[in-house]
């Protein structure tokens, strides 16, 4: 029964073929996504610390993600 299952008629390397593939390459998009995304918010982290203080403080006051990104930014280092 499990056999028959996994083999398909024959046609079950080609099914099995094509999940793994796809769960791989789903896999590597989500990787390169979120490094792609960690990447851009230490560019963005490091623009904000260049920064006066006081446009600093009017930044992070009047945008949520600017400072979300940079409690987090200083969480990871």
């Amino acid at each position: 029964m499990i056999q028959n299952f996994l083999t398909m008629n024959g046609y079950g390397l080609f099914v099995w073929g094509s999940f793994t593939l796809t769960f791989v390459m789903c896999g590597l998009l989500y990787y390169k996504t979120l490094k792609t995304l960690k990447k851009y918010e230490r560019d963005f982290a490091k623009e904000i610390n260049e920064l006066s203080s006081e446009r600093k403080k009017v930044v992070t006051d009047n945008s949520k993600i600017a400072s979300q990104v940079l409690s987090s930014f200083s969480k990871t280092f």
